[in-house]
């Protein structure tokens, strides 16, 4: 009866030899689980796409969705919502909510300069509040209208033109 417990106990004994090979073997296991995921693609779609060719496609569904305060959604949406929405959705960039925290993000770009994807900012005329839309490109701009809705405006607009205030750039 002594013999299977004698066996027993020499089954579990380690080696010092044997300890460190199954350390080192434990080890590598260890850091192949610990791979780190692959990179995202950055903040352009998954197939390469440039900017403009993105927001264009991203836009589509969203035009004409009706103007309203605070909404996020299809059935309501205001201009900083619509430029939450379309940099989480086609950029995978969080932004946040408001136009005079959005104004604060990136860095500033001249309205000469402006690329698609920049936000760009106005003061409309008689307004308290500021106003925001994501350049296209060849001077048009997307944003909320509150009597339109989601729509696509020319930045040459006797009307954008006069209370032009800012452009921001967030993408590379």
């Amino acid at each position: 009866m002594h013999e299977p417990r004698a066996v027993k106990r020499h089954f579990f004994r380690l080696r010092p030899g044997w300890a460190g090979c199954l350390l080192l073997v434990l080890w590598l296991a260890g850091c192949a689980a610990s791979v780190e995921p692959e990179p995202s693609p950055g903040p352009y779609a998954a197939d390469g796409q440039p900017p403009e060719a993105v927001l264009r496609s991203g836009i589509r569904p969203w035009l004409g969705t009706p103007h309203r305060m605070g909404g996020m959604g299809k059935n309501g949406i205001d201009c900083s919502g619509l430029t939450v929405r379309l940099y989480r959705d086609l950029f995978h960039m969080q932004l946040p909510r408001t136009t005079a925290a959005q104004m604060r993000r990136g860095r500033p770009v001249t309205r000469s300069d402006l690329a698609a994807g920049d936000l760009v900012f106005f003061k409309p005329v008689n307004k308290k509040y500021y106003h925001v839309g994501i350049y296209l490109e060849d001077g048009e701009f997307v944003h909320t209208s509150t009597s339109n809705g989601v729509m696509i405006s020319r930045m040459d607009d006797d009307y954008w033109r006069r209370c032009y205030l800012t452009g921001r750039r967030l993408l590379p």
